[in-house]
């Protein structure tokens, strides 16, 4: 049974005689009596706007003050916008409040495939809808269809997008301005920072409001996290149309980019100009690479099991082997992760990073030790023969616990299954 039911009136008009106004409403009503004792939500979705073409014909809107339409309104919710992409969008906010997942559609046919390319552009693999036809008694002075029944054509659908896009482009930064925190060891030749949470428009509580990932298993949809991405891009000067980000295995394999790309590693480097590359975090620390000498940067995804294969240094090795970067002049910089405040392990794997050095564990003795990653990833690094003074991995925020810091970070540990991302970045300018 669906939870929230959704009815498109979207763009259709109305003729003033009394027998159409009667013949929606008996529609509604008979909506309203079979969905209304389980779903949790009912929803009416109108145009505020209409251009009518003859005098005696009204959009839905301009006609529910009256005709008996405003006593329906008392058990559905209308949402009136002058776009679709606004009015969904709305209900997608109503609806994720709710946390609510399995919603049913009621949409005259002909709109049926136009509610689809809005809906799949807008919400995510968590969502589940089913379609039904909007049975009305058509005729010609009744209830009419503003369209005949085709499929959106490839041009259409560019319009959805845009129409999409610029109304998110609209909407105001949430939590504060966009942060970016960078390193004084990284020189400007490179563009490069770690974001923090806040200064995009992502509105679900865990995701708000720079997260920058999506995935069907989050209720932010792809639109929302590149209009996130387009603002970190103005904010920082990158190319958001050349970004790459890490395909994450929790392992140590590495892109060198320009050869075959893998199906999943969690480092790239690169030697291109103009080129953006990025690894994700929400605990697990996002690792920055550059050197200055030669020219190179990279990236690695380091979680706790990434940090035990060796990523950090597998990333180093791609670079010297490949660009003939010399240990020396790489600089690593460690970005926001998880703390050993927060973080712990199973003592089985934590006695690995107690036998790596006993300083990377807390009370090994419990049944779930306390690890710091960031100690150990430092120690693989500096025996891997990168300089300390190279490595930074305090001050300037960079070593905030992001489980501990709500307001600057997202964060696994903290908030579950359904968490942000913020990212570590870095690009050699043009």
């Amino acid at each position: 049974m669906a939870e929230a039911v959704l009815v498109d009136l979207f763009g259709l008009k109305l003729d003033s005689q009394q027998i159409c106004h009667q013949t929606l409403l008996k529609t509604l009503n008979g909506i309203h009596c079979h969905h209304a004792p389980k779903a949790k939500f009912l929803c009416i979705m109108c145009c505020s706007y209409v251009t009518q073409e003859r005098d005696d014909e009204q959009g839905l809107c301009d006609w529910e003050a009256g005709n008996g339409f405003s006593l329906l309104m008392r058990d559905f919710e209308t949402v009136s916008n002058p776009s679709m992409a606004a009015s969904l969008y709305t209900i997608k906010q109503k609806i994720d409040e709710r946390n609510l997942s399995h919603i049913k559609v009621i949409v005259p046919e002909h709109r049926k495939s136009f509610m689809k390319a809005f809906i799949d552009q807008l919400f995510t693999g968590v969502y589940d809808f089913e379609f039904e036809d909007l049975q009305v008694a058509w005729r010609e002075s009744l209830l009419k269809p503003a369209t005949e029944i085709n499929a959106p054509t490839t041009h259409q659908l560019e319009e959805i997008q845009n129409e999409i896009e610029t109304y998110l482009r609209g909407l105001p930064a949430l939590k504060g301005d966009l942060t970016i925190i960078r390193s004084p060891l990284i020189p400007d030749i490179f563009i490069h920072g770690f974001t923090t949470r806040t200064g995009g428009i992502s509105y679900i509580p865990t995701l708000s409001s720079l997260n920058l990932f999506s995935s069907s298993k989050r209720r932010d949809p792809k639109v929302v996290v590149q209009e996130n991405l387009r603002r970190l891009a103005n904010a920082a000067g990158f190319n958001a149309e050349k970004f790459y980000r890490i395909k994450t295995d929790h392992a140590n394999e590495v892109w060198v980019m320009g050869k075959k790309e893998p199906e999943s590693y969690d480092g790239i480097v690169t030697n291109q100009r103009g080129v953006t590359i990025t690894a994700l975090g929400a605990d697990c620390i996002p690792i920055v690479f550059a050197d200055p000498v030669k020219t190179v940067c990279g990236v690695a995804h380091s979680g706790w099991k990434g940090t035990l294969l060796g990523v950090a240094m597998a990333t180093v090795n791609a670079m010297t082997a490949e660009y003939g970067c010399n240990l020396e002049d790489i600089i690593v910089v460690l970005g926001p992760s998880v703390g050993p405040c927060c973080f712990t392990l199973p003592r089985e794997s934590a006695t690995s990073f107690h036998n790596l050095h006993p300083s990377c564990v807390r009370q090994l003795d419990s049944l779930n030790p306390y690890v710091d990653i960031r100690k150990a990833t430092r120690i693989l690094l500096e025996r891997g023969g990168i300089l300390p003074q190279n490595i930074q991995d305090q001050k300037g925020d960079l070593d905030l616990c992001t489980s501990c810091h709500p307001d600057k970070f997202f964060s696994h540990v903290r908030d579950g299954l359904n968490f942000g991302t913020q990212i570590g970045f870095i690009c050699i300018r043009e």
